[in-house]
């Protein structure tokens, strides 16, 4: 279950990815040799009309679209490129304006958001968008709330000056914030009050025994509240739902950067596979949730200006666009080289990691002694 969980999560959103990058490629005339999910030998695939190979690799960890000319990871010109005729020439990647390859680079990025939002649409249009308003149904005793002032009644509008329209943003807000210090305004009897609160870290357990450490306010909601939305404004919750998870993404990252949040919660690719056979066993509106936050992920991590990665390649053509031409293949190569070894540094952190909350190494341990 957990297995063919990760493979319906992973594999649909790395082809959804890639084909970003193939049809905005096609768009601009650059023939695509090699369309392949998964990395390693080939397990299976065929060849279309237009000469390209679809395949599946025997390691589902990402994928690629290779275009004709490609012939380096820095798709910089090089003597065999030099030495195609001009008609096929045209067909390359390398030979396209810097504009045209931003967009192609950037689409496969592009094609996870819009994914994201189209399956938040659907969500929302099946159980409805969230409306429970950010008023202070109860106040926990002797919590941060409490001891702050905060009293039944309130409504909470803003948040370090960020506005606050529901209570699931209040929620969304707090929890990412633990042991941190919020300033709130709030409206008490037609007035508005300034509250300054500092939250508690509470470590909170799901039913399948994950923990995670999150910020608390240790205050409670009235009741749960949804509502039907037209289309438009469903395709505005959705764009809005997709930005705050891109904003706590950006979030989660500047704590774990800066300390306020440790490395061990950093999670991996098997990680991924036990959230995707728990979130599956829920229902499919939990497992489409999921699948929707894995893909704004895919999304955000790839256009992190990391050589080898999307967002590496337009760091480049940004650079190349600003000093009309691009930097040495030398200066390019070497940074493609560091930033695969940085990734496969991460990589291996990450899956130590995910052993480690698996009490792999407990276990290992216990044997030895």
């Amino acid at each position: 279950m957990t297995i063919l969980s990760f493979l319906l999560v992973i594999g649909p959103l790395i082809f959804i990815h890639e084909l970003g990058h193939y049809f905005v490629g096609r768009w601009f005339g650059v023939k695509a040799e090699i369309f392949s999910i998964g990395f390693g030998r080939e397990i299976g695939g065929w060849t279309d009309r237009r000469g390209t190979r679809w395949k599946v690799g025997w390691m589902p960890l990402g994928g690629y679209v290779k275009f004709k000319g490609d012939m380096n990871p820095a798709s910089a010109p090089t003597d065999e490129w030099l030495s195609l005729p001009p008609e096929e020439r045209a067909e390359t990647f390398q030979a396209k304006p810097v504009w045209q390859r931003f967009l192609i680079v950037a689409a496969g990025p592009v094609t996870n958001f819009l994914f994201a939002i189209l399956a938040f649409m659907i969500i929302f249009a099946a159980i409805g968008y969230p409306t429970t308003p950010a008023v202070v149904h109860g106040v926990v005793e002797a919590g941060p709330a409490d001891r702050a002032g905060f009293q039944p009644g309130d409504r909470v509008v803003e948040a370090n000056g960020r506005g606050i329209d529901i209570f699931a943003d209040l929620q969304s807000y707090v929890r990412l914030r633990p042991d941190t210090p919020i300033r709130f305004t709030v409206e008490r009897g037609g007035e508005t009050i300034p509250i300054k609160v500092v939250t508690d870290a509470t470590v909170v357990q799901d039913n399948f025994g994950n923990e995670a450490r999150m910020g608390s306010l240790g205050v409670t909601s009235g009741p749960p509240a949804f509502e039907t939305l037209p289309p438009l404004q469903l395709f505005g919750a959705a764009v809005s739902q997709t930005v705050e998870t891109v904003r706590a993404m950006i979030v989660t990252l500047g704590q774990v950067i800066t300390g306020q949040r440790s490395m061990k919660e950093m999670g991996g690719p098997l990680k991924i596979a036990q959230y995707s056979g728990q979130q599956a066993s829920l229902g499919w509106i939990a497992f489409v949730w999921f699948m929707t936050v894995i893909s704004i992920n895919l999304g955000f991590i790839n256009l992190l200006p990391i050589p080898l990665l999307d967002g590496g390649h337009l760091l480049f053509y940004t650079i190349e666009g600003v000093r009309r031409k691009p930097l040495k293949p030398e200066a390019q190569e070497w940074a493609f080289r560091t930033g695969l070894a940085a990734l496969l540094a991460l990589m291996i952190f990450v899956t130590l990691n995910d052993l480690a909350s698996f009490g792999v190494w407990t276990k290992l341990g216990g044997l030895i002694g």
